[in-house]
């Protein structure tokens, strides 16, 4: 208890700190400039661009209440084009000469930590909609998706239950950076205190951008050969059409190797024919499917907004994801 009262203490004092702030800097302007940093091309553009749409719609509903303080906001959209090192020099861009109050942004952890030391180096605050990896802290940082003992371990501790499918072997496959090999440090050691033999882990890791899985799809088959596998995938942005794609070619049914995604939503399977991959897994904080009129109202919302803005692929069949809802409800 006493523990949510000092949050609540600090998120009121960090908000009225804002609003100083705010204030203080913005007195002479009509507007607030608001920052949003996502990836409109490259590998990651996949899973960032609707990000940028979400930060847009929730933007556009506070301007048509009245605004913040009185003012309206204003959202400066910059693309750092998957591009780690452009990341930091367009969060100095946004704050130095647009002098945004605060930056809505990134998705990969690479993306975040070369953000990091700018935002730390000029008093600026970001807010992180994607799940990571922990063992970070900044008070310049707000993260709103969920650390490994929120989101991996639980998903592992299902696979490893009856109802699950009691595996017993497990793949760990992802892309090669910070999250994925951070992660599944983390897991490593979490299934070797469960009594998981190291020769009963496969760690495997990819570029970004990767797209043929055929070799690394056949190891697991041969791999799930030796006992009841599981694959846990942080496999992140457009890599993930090609890897389930592979896993339908190669009959890897969900039955047999169950895989289980950290980094994969409905954006993402768009490309992909879904009937091969039934039974397959994903662990995220939101569903769209969540039952609850606050859910309701937002997909109708982001519906609404879709059609409105011609949004492609989401005008005609409008889709709702973790990091999305993140965004939202962190503006």
């Amino acid at each position: 208890m006493q523990r949510r009262f000092t949050l609540k203490a600090l998120t009121a004092a960090t908000a009225l700190a804002a609003l100083g702030t705010v204030t203080g800097t913005y007195a002479q302007s009509n507007t607030i400039k608001v920052g949003i940093l996502h990836s409109l091309s490259g590998t990651m553009a996949i899973s960032e661009t609707v990000l940028k749409d979400a930060a847009l719609m929730a933007i556009e509903e506070i301007n048509a209440k009245g605004g913040v303080l009185g003012k309206k906001l204003e959202a400066v959209v910059v693309d750092p084009a998957s591009n780690w090192p452009l990341f930091a020099e367009k969060t100095r861009q946004l704050l130095t000469q647009d002098k945004v109050a605060v930056m809505f942004g990134c998705w990969t952890s690479v993306s975040r930590k070369s953000v990091l030391p700018v935002v730390e180096e000029l008093n600026g605050l970001l807010f992180y909609p994607v799940q990571y990896e922990g063992e970070e802290l900044s008070k310049n940082v707000f993260y709103t998706g969920a650390a490994p003992n929120q989101q991996a371990i639980p998903a592992v501790e299902y696979l490893m239950s009856k109802e699950g499918g009691g595996a017993k072997r497990f793949v760990l496959l992802g892309t090669d950076y910070v999250y994925p090999r951070t992660t599944n440090k983390i897991l490593r050691a979490f299934l070797k205190s469960k009594g998981i033999k190291d020769s009963d882990i496969d760690e495997k890791y990819t570029p970004f951008g990767h797209s043929d899985y055929q070799t690394i799809v056949a190891d697991v088959k041969k791999f799930a050969a030796g006992g009841k596998t599981a694959v846990i995938s942080t496999i992140n942005g457009d890599s993930n059409v090609p890897f389930y794609k592979e896993l339908g070619n190669a009959g890897l049914k969900a039955k047999d190797v169950p895989v289980v995604a950290f980094s994969v939503g409905e954006e993402e399977l768009r490309g992909v024919d879904t009937k091969p991959l039934v039974g397959h897994l994903a662990a995220w904080n939101y569903f769209m499917s969540v039952k609850n009129p606050t859910n309701t109202e937002f997909t109708k919302k982001w519906a609404a907004y879709a059609k409105a803005k011609s949004i492609a692929g989401h005008k005609d069949k409008p889709l709702t994801n973790d990091p999305m809802e993140a965004t939202y409800i962190g503006i």
